[in-house]
């Protein structure tokens, strides 16, 4: 514990290296960290605050300066710093609301992703393990020539197959579990957030992971209302749909709840906003994102086909962003097409990059340990990061990678290495497969060993990468 002689010096230091008292917006602290929102954080001496006596590492996130001091000394420093700046003592919330006052609007959806995933990531890092453990137990000719392990021992079939169904769960009612925390974020009902995201994957819609199939068959199930025609196809694994909808919802619920007379509201209000937002959801939002979707596709297949391994470069480093959006569902019109005409093209190179993507994120997460001090932060990237590997990117993305941003980027280069790679070597999968590691099991015979190659590329790139760039940056 530092003195109080050594606080008090600490401290005026501090005040004097961020740019003095008139650049403090506002100043919190957390249980170790002083947390503050600057008018200009470019004007801080970093090398100067390095050696001040009680600071342990700073670092930049989310619109807040945060320094690093530690336990019980945080406390007293912060205390003097009120004093010597003449401000007032303010919460983390009315510091994160000011911080987030100066995020430009591509932060702000960032942060927001990961705000609505951070509550449902133990249901997700769950699902992504017994997924990995499935495939493992399902995939063919991964340990047994010819065979998967079920096949060689059917006596563990039923087992295959509940842990398909505990695996499956969480990802088939994804957008029930995403509506309810978006609506709960955006300040709605979170319950009528969940019934929206069930409406959105009710077994009577067309499932969305066949829309690619209904559109080339053009089967397209339809709604016909007072001369209408709506689409009445599902949101199953996606992202943005599911969030815009939320946001319409809470702002929609909010908006009745004032022109609704009190003792109606009850009745009228969770009515009105349900089948509002039904309706935009499934005339507005649905089909512009599906648009946004069709125009990405054909952008995907220029680049590819103009660009080569230069392209497959550019492809694996936009793919993660493109997870984010749920707009990778996009891609599998793509697919059934060069499936489809399989004697010309060879196959789909689609996989190999999702692999690389995947590989690449896990990675990041799991050098976040070397990387982060956070105990908890540890446990959620290891295992995050090893579900990653086996095909489910979601809990590293939003739980670690996007969090501490430096990771996300690292493994959006790490998936552009690898990628380049693997269109250069022309890795081509014969068919729909798990992404990942295991991803080989779909891949041509001649193409396995450049496909092992690529995601390897994209591992170390990632690991290695997440490591120089979060020193260079403090992150700890």
């Amino acid at each position: 514990m530092a003195t109080g002689q050594q606080i008090k010096t600490s401290s005026k230091q501090i005040i004097d290296i961020i740019g003095g008292k008139e650049n403090i917006i506002s100043a919190a602290h957390c249980a170790t960290r002083l947390r503050l929102v600057l008018k200009d954080e470019s004007i801080i001496d970093v090398d100067k605050l390095s050696d001040v006596e009680v600071v342990k590492g700073h670092f930049s996130n989310s619109g807040q300066f945060q320094i690093i001091i530690g336990s019980g000394t945080v406390d007293e420093v912060y205390k003097e710093i009120v004093i010597l700046a003449g401000i007032t003592e303010t919460s983390k919330e009315e510091v994160k609301k000011k911080a987030d006052e100066k995020l430009n609007p591509l932060q702000v959806l960032v942060k927001t992703l990961a705000n609505l995933f951070v509550p449902i990531l133990p249901a997700l890092i769950a699902s992504g393990l017994l997924m990995g453990i499935n495939n493992v137990l399902t995939s063919q000719d991964l340990f047994i020539q010819g065979k998967s392990i079920i096949e060689a021992y059917p006596q563990i079939a039923d087992l295959a197959r509940l842990i398909n169904t505990f695996a499956n769960a969480a990802y088939v009612f994804l957008p029930v579990l995403i509506a309810f925390s978006a609506t709960k974020l955006f300040g709605g009902n979170p319950y009528l957030g969940a019934v929206i995201g069930m409406i959105m994957v009710h077994p009577d819609l067309l499932n969305g992971y066949g829309y690619g199939s209904a559109v080339l068959e053009g089967t397209i199930p339809t709604w016909n209302i007072f001369g209408l025609s709506i689409e009445s196809v599902g949101y199953q694994g996606t992202v943005l749909p599911v969030i815009a909808s939320s946001y319409i919802l809470a702002k929609v619920e909010n908006l009745l709840r004032k022109i609704i007379p009190e003792f109606l509201d009850n009745l009228l209000t969770p009515l009105f906003s349900v089948f509002i937002t039904g309706l935009a959801t499934f005339m507005i939002v649905g089909p512009i994102m599906r648009g946004a979707g069709d125009i990405i596709t054909n952008v995907l297949m220029w680049i590819y086909n103009t660009l080569g391994f230069g392209g497959g470069g550019l492809l694996g480093f936009i793919y993660a962003p493109l997870t984010m959006t749920g707009m990778h569902h996009s891609i599998l019109p793509v697919e059934m097409q060069l499936f489809a005409n399989i004697a010309v093209t060879g196959g789909s190179f689609f996989l190999a990059i999702a692999s690389c993507n995947n590989v690449a994120q896990g990675a990041a997460a799991l050098s976040s340990i070397i990387t982060s001090k956070d105990k908890k932060l540890k446990g959620i990237a290891l295992t995050s990061g090893i579900s990653s590997l086996l095909g489910i990117t979601e809990p590293a993305m939003f739980g670690v990678n996007l969090k501490l941003k430096t990771p996300f980027y690292a493994a959006m280069i790490g998936s552009a290495v690898g990628s380049a790679y693997s269109v250069f070597a022309n890795v081509l999968n014969v068919s729909p497969g798990p992404t990942g590691i295991i991803g080989f099991v779909t891949i041509r015979p001649e193409n396995i060993l450049s496909f092992f190659i690529s995601i390897g590329i994209a591992f170390i790139v990632s690991f290695l990468l997440t490591l120089v760039l979060s020193k260079k940056s403090r992150i700890k």
